[in-house]
């Protein structure tokens, strides 16, 4: 089974919890359901993913924002959250 980085946008009234989720999350997971229990475990500590505007499977980083993701963003060639950083 191969991994597949995914790309989270949430809808921005659902988003008290981060600033930088706004930009949005990446995952690099098993499956979509993987990259939410990630998600929900890691990011959210138990509680329930916010509402999801829209989720890109297979991402490219290089095509996300030059300034605020790709520069502040950790591996995302193994299993975990590789943005906003601080939650492997």
């Amino acid at each position: 089974m191969a991994l597949h980085r995914f790309w989270f946008q949430f809808e921005r009234d659902a988003l008290a919890h981060s600033v930088a989720m706004v930009t949005g999350c990446g995952v690099t997971a098993w499956s979509v359901h993987d990259a939410m229990n990630l998600l929900s475990t890691r990011v959210f500590h138990g509680r329930p993913v916010p509402a999801i505007r829209s989720v890109k499977v297979d991402i490219d980083p290089a095509t996300l924002d030059a300034t605020q993701v790709l520069p502040h963003m950790g591996r995302d060639d193994v299993r975990g959250i590789w943005f906003p950083t601080g939650y492997a």
